[in-house]
């Protein structure tokens, strides 16, 4: 791989060498706002070359010199032809203006929507913040993980889950960042609701395969998220007020066009009103959460630009003085941009990450305990650009992570039954390098190769216990445990290579082939046996006993588009194998357990499957339909005496359908309908009574089904005297969730029948069984 990127760049550099060119450079961003435009397109026709900005909006051409019509282009703004005397390097910063089309016009640009095509990239989909605010919500509230499980190969872990299974992952194999930053838990009020608040969201990328080499640490997919910038051109705001919560935004510069902000918070209010109505259930109870969002960013010279952006949000819950409990994210993230010249860009990140919760009993009564736990990052990342020329643009960098875990710590008072502990303490120390390049060959053929260097190292302090059997861990086999002083190096370090290949071949003006390799390597591990990402769920490193989980992925897929590209379609094919999986023995035991590696089981997995997906995003009637065939298997040792069995992530089939029309000028009105194969579950297959007690025989690990999920959702949206030169603008937005009230099941438990306890009777737990509607009331100004 390194051979083949040095004659690139050799090559390249002896053709310059000889070629009278200069290099044209700078930033595409939105006229009214001068939020940064990623992906925009700057075309040269004349030459049939172009390249896209990057995640900055910063966009960088070699050309011959001399003078070039130019054309900047992005979906849903109007194409910029410039022409421009190129004699010498030049710095052109663009800014787009968003079209204004009457209903039922048809949208004719320079450059039409084509990029699934041309592109590159494979099974991936960057999401429209403003689909994702016309579509349907649970209780009013616009939630962009929702809508990332309508996308083909992302299925939601079921009602009130925030956990999303891509391609057969767990929750855990998902890299889910936000201005680069992790975020650990991204739910809210155990997963109705996620973390992340549309008004503060500019871009979101989803990675389901295919996935760049500057990505790394987890198994399955990228979300990466990034925050808006604040409005660098006028003060503006918006403000929501629904059922349960109220959203206020605010943007504005502080020294126009050079320096911008932006505030976005939100909170639910459920307690505060119902003590305010004399609700007593309320009266003695807390029950809320709440977002804040802040970002800044100040231009320090045309080459330089610096940026500060911060997250904070919690759940908090109180019963009375019976139990109290609250989890949190903080995330706070320090960039500078600096162009070293028009070719090279570079990205300088601190960032920090925290995500802790508390659980625990208040006063002084003999009940009384607090256990906290935390998961703390410190991650310090170098990012380089080279827009070597139009054929080739090569990313490098590296990435250094300091991790802490603490599992769990219990405090209580000397009247407290309860006693202090304080479970060992994880310390790891989190390096990769990088390099890549995008290189187009000819007008048909372009490909993206790189390859990823990860070294995950654990290190003091900490304890490591010895077994009598290392391979089969045992509680009661403990024979040593080492202690190692603060920074100590604890084993060996994990190295590992990780290739990552895509390429595409265009096969006509409207259609092309793509296909993709990647390995992944995740070295942080969440402990749980639950269905989805709970506060209490525990995060452990690679160690001793717990290797490093190591996926690759192999996909294909045909793209077609038609009508001038007004409809797209796409059919994807992948599988996947998976190396070092971690399932849990019958009945294990992870709560506050220090010998957590004597409940877990180690071995492998495989998934693969089909997407189909057809979508239209332009015009008055909009949306997307798609169907997910799909199966995702175990086989561990231990586990069905080491048969293969459906992993509790398989979905066999998965179906979406979202709609949007826009009636006029006034109302839209959007439809979701989603079904999908039920989960995996174990049943009993017998039972006996030993001493008065009933116990069940269960079948073979997940053999059996809960029932199929099916949702439909609607919405409408009124737009009252809709007038573009009105300073306020203002909308109300009803929706119905569940439409025709389906209790779908969370899961299937079996009890002894009341009146006849011989007989055994399933229950189904549903955490929806109504229709619920939600109405909101939104203000821009």
């Amino acid at each position: 791989m390194k051979q083949i990127i040095l004659v690139v760049l050799l090559g390249s550099l002896y053709l310059e060498a000889y070629a009278q060119t200069a290099t044209l450079s700078g930033y595409i961003r939105d006229a009214e706002s001068g939020e940064a435009l990623t992906g925009a397109t700057c075309y040269v026709p004349e030459i049939q070359k172009g390249v896209t900005s990057n995640a900055y909006g910063f966009y960088s051409i070699t050309l011959s010199q001399g003078t070039h019509r130019i054309s900047f282009s992005f979906i849903g703004y109007e194409t910029q032809i410039v022409e421009i005397d190129l004699e010498e390097n030049q710095i052109l910063d663009v800014f787009m203006v968003e079209e204004s089309t009457q209903l039922g016009d048809v949208v004719v640009m320079a450059e039409r929507r084509d990029r699934n095509i041309t592109g590159t990239e494979m099974s991936m989909e960057r999401v429209s913040v403003k689909m994702v605010e016309k579509l349907p919500s649970f209780m009013g509230e616009t939630d962009v993980l929702k809508t990332i499980t309508l996308l083909p190969g992302i299925q939601s872990g079921g009602e009130g889950s925030s956990g999303l299974y891509v391609r057969g992952g767990g929750p855990d194999q998902n890299l889910l960042i936000l201005d680069e930053a992790p975020v650990y838990n991204a739910s809210h009020l155990l997963g109705f609701f996620s973390v992340f608040n549309s008004d503060a969201i500019k871009d979101i990328d989803v990675y389901k395969g295919g996935i760049p080499a500057e990505y790394g640490g987890k198994a399955s997919s990228v979300i990466d998220i990034r925050m808006k910038e604040g409005n660098s051109k006028h003060f503006s705001g918006q403000a929501g007020i629904g059922n349960i919560s109220s959203r206020l935004t605010f943007e504005g510069p502080i020294i126009q066009d050079k320096w911008s902000f932006i505030v976005s918070g939100r909170r639910t209010y459920a307690d505060v009103v119902g003590r305010l109505i004399g609700i007593e259930e309320l009266k003695e109870n807390q029950l809320y959460f709440y977002d804040l969002n802040l970002k800044t960013n100040v231009k320090l010279s045309d080459k330089d630009r610096l940026y500060f952006s911060a997250y904070t949000g919690d759940d908090y819950f109180k019963l009375g003085e019976s139990l109290y409990m609250r989890w949190g994210n903080i995330t706070g993230t320090v960039r500078w941009n600096h162009i070293f010249n028009g070719k090279l860009f570079s990205n300088t990140s601190l960032i920090y990450s925290n995500y802790d919760y508390n659980l625990g009993v208040p006063g002084n009564t003999a009940d009384q305990f607090d256990w906290s736990s935390h998961v703390r990052d410190y991650n310090f990342k170098q990012n380089f650009s080279w827009f070597l020329n139009t054929d080739n643009r090569i990313n490098f960098g590296l990435n250094l992570i300091r991790h802490r875990f603490e599992p769990g710590n219990i405090k209580a008072s000397e009247n407290s039954f309860f006693q202090t502990l304080n479970l060992t303490r994880y310390n790891a120390i989190d390096g990769s390098a990088y390099i890549s390049n995008e290189q187009k060959i000819g007008d048909l053929f372009s490909m993206e190769y790189g390859l990823r260097l990860s070294v995950f190292q654990q290190v003091g302090e900490g304890k490591v216990r010895e077994y009598l059997n290392p391979d089969s861990p045992r509680g009661n086999e403990v024979i040593n445990e080492i202690s190692y002083e603060k920074g100590e190096r604890i084993g060996s370090p994990f190295v590992n290579l990780e290739p990552r290949f895509s390429a595409r071949l265009t096969t006509g003006s409207t259609s092309s082939v793509k296909a993709s390799y990647n390995r992944m390597v995740q070295n942080l591990h969440l402990i749980s046996n639950t269905n989805s990402p709970t506060p209490l769920d525990i995060w452990l490193p690679s160690n001793k006993y717990i290797k490093p989980l190591i996926s690759n992925q192999v996909a294909a897929g045909y793209f077609r588009n038609f009508n001038r590209n007004e409809f797209e379609t796409s059919v994807e094919v992948y599988y996947k194998d998976m190396q070092n999986i971690i399932d849990y023995k019958d009945g294990a035991e992870l709560f506050l357990n220090e010998n957590l590696e004597t409940e877990l089981l180690r071995g492998s997995g495989y998934a693969y499957g089909m997407e189909l997906m057809a979508k239209r995003q332009e015009g008055q009637f909009t949306g997307w339909v798609s169907y997910t065939l799909a199966r995702s298997m175990r086989k561990v040792p231990g586990i069905n005496n080491g048969k293969a069995y459906p992993s509790t992530y398989d979905r066999t089939h998965d179906v979406s359908v979202v709609l949007n029309h826009d009636l006029n000028s006034r109302f839209t009105v959007s439809a979701n309908w989603v079904f999908s194969t039920g989960s995996p579950v174990t049943y009993p297959v017998a039972k006996y009574n030993v001493q008065g007690n009933t116990l069940f025989y269960y079948a073979d690990r997940n053999s059996n089904r809960i029932p199929d999920y099916h949702r439909l959702d609607l919405s409408a949206t009124w737009n009252p005297r809709k007038n573009e030169t009105r300073k306020v603008k203002r909308s109300l937005n009803i929706s119905l969730y569940n439409v025709y009230a389906r209790r779908n099941a969370y899961s299937i438990y079996f009890r002894q029948n009341e009146e006849n306890p011989r007989i055994t009777e399933a229950t189904r737990l549903s955490i929806i069984g109504t229709v619920i509607p939600a109405i909101t009331w939104n203000i821009n100004f």
